[in-house]
């Protein structure tokens, strides 16, 4: 691994890894998240696109050289990353665009995207060697924590909000997680997790926290580099709740650029629910940092009234030329629908809300029709089946066994 540092994104201080875990001490934990910075001079002489080709590593650790990694016999098993990319030709056609790309992270080993930046995690967990691990979350990164963490034999304290769903939380008590559902909000449950993990002594895996996290997370962009032979993007649609996975992915398509892999950026476009979107409302106003709202949303991955990777995520889309987008809960009900009838892909809701500001902004036509552009999905619709119903809108036909009652319901 090449030599890193740790660089606030408000001051600018760099810290030796060994300084710091989590945030800046002078900036505190939302102005002074951490940015992981290589020596990428280092990095360009050891790392090259032949290496990726000639790579057998099926896996999102192919990018091992701008990865954090001290000890790489740490890493476990589960096979992450290096998702699939889809072209839809009947989205070109309808909404007259060159190319249309879907990358479907729901195939991840826990079913999102959140696998990306907990195999980092866990490896820096048992770097440092943790005994107990903690997290907050709405769910995915809670479970996809708990799997790998299970896996390294870590003792586990997971805090979800009251109205975590239920198939995740599933997920985390099968792993062997110990569960607090905490009567409250994500944002509650994630500051009540902070002064258990500062007073006892866990390793917090929690969002923004960690600043290994964003490391993990940029690789799904290193993967579009490569998938699409190094011809980026003109946008990319993400879905934004603390908004460490699109700041993790303007990181990942920063890399490549500044490593000569690819000659170009695209404009990140942050998608987040009406219902919860003080980053687009900040974006709109011009701000740093966000004022903080009630989350009123069903798409409960990016219901957060406090995003705590804020300042990244709003630097991010500002320095690739992009934009934030606010979309209603029922825009992302017609877009989980749209996107299994013609992409095949069930999407959780929070994933589904990027393909619906795609839709949104074709519709009002706030994209040249000669545009490229790529929908990330961040979580499988089996991970919250009571939102999937609400898209379908619709029940199975009962009917007698036989015939007969066949022909009456089918009128055939």
């Amino acid at each position: 691994m090449a030599e890193i540092q740790l660089k606030c994104v408000t001051c600018h201080r760099a810290y030796d890894k060994q300084e710091v875990d989590y945030t800046c001490p002078a900036c505190g934990p939302i102005r002074g998240t951490l940015e992981v910075v290589y020596d990428l001079e280092t990095v360009r002489r050891r790392f090259r696109r032949e290496d990726l080709k000639a790579s057998r590593e099926n896996s999102h650790w192919r990018y091992l050289p701008v990865l954090p990694i001290d000890q790489p016999e740490r890493i476990l098993p589960l096979s992450v990353g290096w998702t699939p990319l889809y072209r839809n030709p009947t989205l070109e056609r309808e909404w007259q665009l060159k190319r249309v790309w879907i990358k479907d992270d729901s195939r991840n080993p826990t079913a999102s995207y959140k696998d990306r930046a907990s195999s980092v995690g866990v490896v820096k967990a048992l770097e440092r060697g943790a005994r107990v691990v903690t997290a907050a979350s709405t769910g995915n990164a809670a479970s996809s924590w708990a799997a790998f963490t299970a896996l390294a034999g870590l003792e586990t304290v997971i805090f979800v909000p009251r109205h975590a769903p239920r198939a995740k939380i599933a997920q985390l008590l099968l792993f062997g997680a110990k569960v607090l559902q905490v009567e409250g909000t994500y944002d509650e449950a994630f500051d009540l997790c902070m002064q258990a993990a500062e007073k006892w002594g866990w390793y917090n895996r929690s969002t923004a926290i960690n600043p290994y996290l964003g490391e993990g997370k940029k690789t799904a962009a290193l993967e579009i580099c490569e998938q699409l032979d190094w011809q980026v993007p003109d946008y990319v649609f993400v879905p934004v709740g603390d908004g460490c996975i699109i700041q993790g992915m303007w990181k990942g398509f920063r890399d490549f650029y500044h490593l000569g892999f690819i000659d170009r950026l695209p404009r990140l476009i942050g998608v987040q629910a009406a219902g919860s979107a003080p980053l687009v409302t900040a974006w709109e106003k011009g701000q740093d940092t966000v004022e903080p709202v009630e989350p009123r949303t069903f798409a409960d991955s990016i219901a957060v009234g406090v995003p705590r990777d804020q300042v990244k995520a709003l630097k991010a889309v500002r320095e690739s030329g992009g934009r934030f987008i606010a979309v209603e809960d029922d825009a992302i009900r017609q877009a989980m629908a749209l996107l299994a009838r013609v992409g095949g892909i069930m999407a959780e809701p929070a994933a589904a809300a990027a393909f619906a500001g795609l839709r949104k902004m074709v519709l009002e036509n706030l994209l040249p029709s000669h545009s490229t552009v790529l929908v990330q999905i961040t979580g499988s619709g089996l991970k919250d089946i009571d939102g999937v119903f609400q898209a379908v809108r619709q029940s199975p036909i009962r009917i007698e066994n036989s015939l007969a009652a066949v022909e009456r319901a089918l009128k055939v």
